[in-house]
């Protein structure tokens, strides 16, 4: 069995059937050091192949689950806004959908990894229609495309835009389809996203539609959660998730909380100024569910105890009048308070950009050296999460593992200087 396809298919078996990497392994019948150098990188110097006896019986489990088609059939239809291929909102989602976009994510792995190459997307244009400065998630949806064989063209800022000259969404729509065979939008206003996709028949995805959604974020988050519970031996069922900050603006926290809540038996704590306080709509949706919910402004209280700690800066540009009381350096989380009131395998993110500056109230820089911080695992996990999205959206989805040859050019084995901490965590 191919090594990429290896550690796909054991993912998914064990995504599948909702099982920490220990008690997969006692499933099997090996024992978890085993299976860790089964699911190493391609290129790992520790990475094995795994026996074909132990691959049969994998397979045996896979057999009595959903077929890969119905599997990933079951997040195609969840991608579909009014009976169209659009991404606009987490609920959207149901959890087999969720995972079922994990399944192709993890397909996409090699390929973000810069170990392989496709060109599945070959010819097709992506409009990057940013009416909002950015520039993660506008690179990093660029670079998805592209690293599936497509090219993109970008627009940023409003000012210069024809809709700064009376241009209806509608029009702008309209015109940009007829260049580009899909569209990432995002938007100053709450609900603008959704206009656009009403306007045409191409894919449109939401990246940001003022204190709305954004939906790719919260699924990049999450699959980061569900990669990094399954190295430590966690599920994300019954975790404990603090929400830190800005929760009443900040649109990453609002699809991130509904898309947990398709989980089971979640503790949420949600810290922030009363100022600040996650919506009243996003709070009772996620109470529908068997969910604890607590809220408090008491940020070392709030921490006890989390599995994830997800902070977010304050939403600057959400502001009118409003005053932000309570919302001092202070509530900085920096490695004093995480060592003090945080265990060993607390999970610290963080959607950025943060404010890195001395005495800033958010993420501190002085947590970059400490392996809980998960922020840069975080952000490379955005590439294979939203080639994920693009592959399913335009129907290629089961054409990348057939399309996939070696990279000619030379990657580095770590991006950054300190990732080999974190190398075969994956």
């Amino acid at each position: 069995m191919a090594a990429v396809q290896q550690q796909t298919v054991l993912r998914d078996a064990m995504r599948r059937l909702n099982m920490t990497r220990d008690a997969f392994a006692s499933r099997i019948g090996v024992t978890r050091r085993a299976l860790d150098t089964w699911l190493l990188p391609d290129g790992s110097p520790e990475s094995r192949a795994m026996p074909e006896i132990a691959g049969r019986y994998v397979s045996e489990i896979l057999e009595r689950a959903p077929t890969e088609r119905e599997y990933t059939q079951s997040a195609y239809s969840a991608i579909a806004f009014e009976g169209r291929a659009h991404l606009l909102s987490v609920d959207q989602f149901s959890r087999d959908a969720v995972e079922a976009l994990f399944r192709v994510a993890d397909t996409m792995q090699p390929i973000a990894r810069r170990q392989k190459i496709t060109r599945v997307l070959e010819g097709a244009v992506l409009a990057n229609l940013f009416f909002e400065a950015s520039t993660r998630t506008r690179v990093s949806f660029g670079a998805a495309f592209c690293r599936l064989g497509g090219s993109v063209c970008d627009t940023t800022g409003f000012t210069f835009s024809s809709m700064a000259k009376g241009e209806s969404i509608y029009d702008t729509s309209r015109v940009i389809s007829g260049y580009a065979d899909a569209l990432v939008v995002r938007h100053p206003e709450q609900g603008s996203v959704a206009e656009f996709a009403r306007a045409t028949n191409i894919p449109v995805i939401n990246a940001g539609d003022g204190p709305g959604e954004h939906p790719s974020q919260a699924l990049l988050d999450l699959y980061t959660i569900q990669r990094e519970f399954s190295r430590i031996g966690k599920i994300v069922d019954g975790a404990h998730i603090a929400m830190v900050g800005d929760l009443k603006y900040g649109r990453t926290v609002h699809s991130l909380a509904k898309l947990l809540a398709l989980h089971r038996g979640l503790k949420f704590t949600l810290v922030s100024p009363r100022s600040l306080e996650m919506p009243d709509h996003i709070v009772e949706q996620i109470a529908r569910g068997d969910h604890v919910i607590e809220q408090t402004a008491d940020l070392r209280a709030g921490l006890k105890g989390a599995d994830v700690v997800y902070a977010t800066r304050i939403q600057k540009e959400r502001f009118a009048d409003e005053s932000i009381e309570g919302y001092t350096p202070d509530f900085q989380i920096n490695q004093a308070l995480v060592d003090a009131v945080c265990g060993p395998d607390t999970l610290i993110m963080h959607p950025l950009p943060r404010d890195g500056r001395p005495g800033a109230n958010d993420l501190s820089t002085d947590l970059n050296h400490d392996a809980r911080l998960a922020i840069f695992r975080q952000t490379d996990n955005g590439i294979p999460v939203r080639m994920a999205i693009f592959a399913m959206l335009l129907g290629v989805e089961h054409q990348v593992q057939h399309s996939m040859r070696d990279a000619a050019w030379r990657s580095p084995a770590y991006v950054g200087p300190d990732d080999a901490v974190f190398h075969g965590i994956d």
